[in-house]
């Protein structure tokens, strides 16, 4: 039998996200753990699709990215963010934020760079450090308010820091960044040759008339940052699997080199198709409106409940905090709420690396009204 080398991961196996839903299906459950929607996408972008595939745009595209698309995306962000990104050379179409997410960690983190996270995390962040011989630095944010002490975080920074990764809005906890944050953060970089990897896919869904701050609305941050987003969030479409990077024209063109050797190019009629639809800005204008219906409707359903809701400014996940239904640690409560109660949560201890326990899951209310009906029933029994 051959003997396997060492892994270069071993301490990763699969996600919580896989781990939740395959529970979910076993047991028949409502599934708000997986970040997807459970409604269809426009009917105008799926005929979008349809037209290009039957009219022959079936081949590779530019290895950046259709033009006609990065000028969508370059006209979004000059609108929503007043920045200016020139479209061919400093826009890349991906397959999906966590590609670019992958790829801009692969150009940039060499053995012992120090990159700094804020935890809770998306999973994909510290293990692809890690697989580049990258050490993570960790900021923990805690319940409830999930706040950034801005002395500790310039405490990690070390002659070693080569990258801090944002996620704004967050994702599990749904706190966005304000300018306070930005303007602590200017602090840290400024004088350095840190890089900023920006994960903003969540950029067009934050409620209550709060704001999205973009790190690219900052000349001095702009111009050390990678800035990712994503078609999944924006049009309801996680299994097209399309998002883009921004970035300056330097550090896109390093980009460039390895996203040509892991994807090379991304589905040809998909980028055509985006690249109508978004020519009428109110197709992903009205998603703050839309999600926070959502929120609204899943927080009425449960403010009668044992469960803390959680600020949500953005993202389509609500938090909950369990401590006065039940002592058990978050994985065994958000398993046997799966098992027993027949609602699929993601446990927040998943989203640390040391597993800390606050009691606290996260529902997706990116759901149908029906879905979201039945899931408040359910939970409204504890």
């Amino acid at each position: 039998m051959i003997q396997l080398p060492l892994s270069k991961l071993s301490n990763v196996g699969t996600t919580i996200f896989s781990q939740m839903t395959q529970l979910a299906n076993e047991n028949e459950a409502i599934n708000l753990s997986q970040g997807f929607p459970d409604f269809m996408p426009d009917s105008e972008l799926l005929d979008q699709v349809d037209y290009f595939i039957k009219k022959g745009f079936n081949q590779y595209a530019p290895m950046g990215g259709m033009i006609g698309l990065k000028e969508e995306i370059a006209r979004k962000i000059e609108n929503s963010h007043q920045a200016v990104y020139h479209p061919d050379s400093e826009i890349t179409i991906t397959a999906g934020g966590t590609q670019a997410i992958f790829t801009t960690i692969a150009t940039f983190v060499r053995r012992d760079d120090e990159v700094i996270i804020f935890e809770p995390a998306y999973d994909c962040y510290e293990p692809t450090v890690e697989l580049f011989g990258g050490i993570v630095k960790r900021f923990e944010m805690k319940a409830p308010d999930y706040e950034i002490d801005w002395n500790i975080v310039k405490g990690l920074v070390s002659d070693k820091t080569k990258m801090i990764i944002l996620n704004n809005p967050n994702n599990p906890s749904g706190k966005i960044l304000k300018e306070n944050d930005i303007q602590e953060l200017i602090k840290i970089v400024e004088a350095t040759s840190i890089l900023i990897l920006s994960d903003e896919v969540y950029e067009n869904i934050v409620f209550d008339g709060k704001q999205h701050i973009s790190i690219c609305k900052y000349p001095e941050l702009k111009d050390r940052s990678l800035l990712v987003a994503s078609f999944g969030k924006l049009f309801h479409v996680t299994g097209w699997k399309i998002g883009y990077c921004a970035a300056p024209k330097i550090l896109a063109n390093e980009f460039r080199k390895v996203h040509q050797f892991n994807v090379f190019s991304v589905n040809t009629p998909i980028q055509l198709a985006l690249a109508e639809y978004m020519k009428n800005p109110d197709h992903y204008n009205y998603l703050n409106q839309f999600f926070q219906e959502k929120r609204d409707f899943l927080r009425q359903g449960l403010a009668n409940t044992s469960f803390e809701l959680l600020d949500c400014e953005g993202t389509y996940f609500q938090a909950l905090k369990y401590d006065k239904i039940s002592d058990k640690n978050d994985f065994d409560f958000a398993s046997e709420l799966t098992v027993t109660h027949k609602v699929a949560s993601v446990p927040f201890s998943s989203f640390y690396k040391n597993k800390l326990n606050e009691n606290v899951i996260r529902l997706c209310f990116a759901k149908k009204q029906e879905t979201l009906e039945k899931a408040i029933e359910n939970l409204s029994k504890l």
